[in-house]
């Protein structure tokens, strides 16, 4: 019989799956369209006032303690502000589903961060886990393999994306907070939009923006209040519930998502090696979350 518990942590892993997932091929869409730091910043900004509406709607206390702005700058500026600024200039340089692929190294970064710096354990069945999931990641890059390697430029990029989220998760990790996850998410943002809105100015100016289509606004309003507002209270909710190590394994969802939605969405290519990704990256996921009882 299925705990109550879990089924609500596995909820919240498929709900972030599918919106981080969807996201990629949005996010690729309206880059066509709008410049990669006014996107971020619009988004992050807009994120920030709903999260705070919210969060102050239903009381939750917006004060950090003492001694937690520190870490919520650092948070911040890893798991939200690098990770999607990064993530933007990456699928100015590759399609969005190699993007998703590359992004999604980040369990194993994570993994690695968390023995060194959270003296967590690699349990042999999460090992497991691991090479199962960057099996399929690898299998799924195997497929535009020729492509990685002769533009370079869009998958750095997306490593260091990965990385940034990784040490953002460890940082999160490092401290009890007081501040609800609501309430977390909230200051990400906002903090994500005070650093963004200087870069916009300096590099993209306003006066050089163009109003985009009907299309793009749409996807841009599912982009914040699902991607943003939505994934970002969940996930760190996740981070109260499990270790690093396994929350970011979780997430191995999206980038079966984000594969499936780009060719779906964006006409990009669908192979075998996709098919087989998929069912190694589904497996991990099981392997991770469905452990055996005397490890729950």
């Amino acid at each position: 019989m299925i705990k109550p518990a879990f089924s609500v942590t596995l909820f919240m892993v498929v709900a972030l799956g599918l919106l981080w997932g969807l996201n990629w091929p949005a996010v690729k869409f309206m880059l066509s369209e709008i410049p990669p730091l006014t996107l971020r910043a619009g988004g992050f900004s807009l994120a920030a006032v709903a999260l705070l509406l919210i969060a102050s709607g239903i009381g939750h206390r917006l004060k950090p303690a003492k001694g937690e702005v520190f870490s919520l700058i650092l948070a911040s500026v890893f798991i939200v502000f690098g990770f999607n600024i990064l993530t933007a200039l990456g699928q100015l340089f590759t399609p969005a589903s190699n993007a998703a692929i590359i992004a999604y190294t980040m369990p194993s970064i994570t993994a690695v961060l968390s023995v060194v710096f959270l003296g967590e354990v690699l349990h042999r069945r999460l090992v497991m886990a691991i090479c199962i999931g960057l099996a399929g990641l690898a299998v799924l890059a195997s497929t535009n393999l020729a492509a990685l390697v002769a533009a370079p430029l869009g998958p750095a990029i997306m490593l260091c994306a990965a990385l940034s989220w990784s040490i953002g998760n460890i940082v999160m990790q490092t401290r009890k907070w007081t501040l609800s996850p609501l309430a977390r998410a909230a200051w990400f943002f906002v903090i994500s939009a005070l650093l963004t809105w200087p870069l916009v100015l300096f590099f993209e100016p306003l006066k050089d923006f163009r109003p985009p289509s009907p299309a793009s606004l749409w996807i841009f309003t599912f982009h914040v209040a699902g991607p943003m507002v939505t994934c970002y209270v969940l996930w760190t909710i996740l981070l109260g519930r499990l270790s690093a190590t396994i929350a970011a394994i979780s997430t191995l969802i999206a980038p079966v998502v984000g594969v499936l939605s780009s060719v779906l969405l964006l006409n990009e290519s669908l192979s075998w090696q996709k098919a087989i990704a998929l069912l190694l990256i589904v497996t991990s996921i099981a392997m991770t979350l469905v452990r055996p009882a005397e490890q729950t």
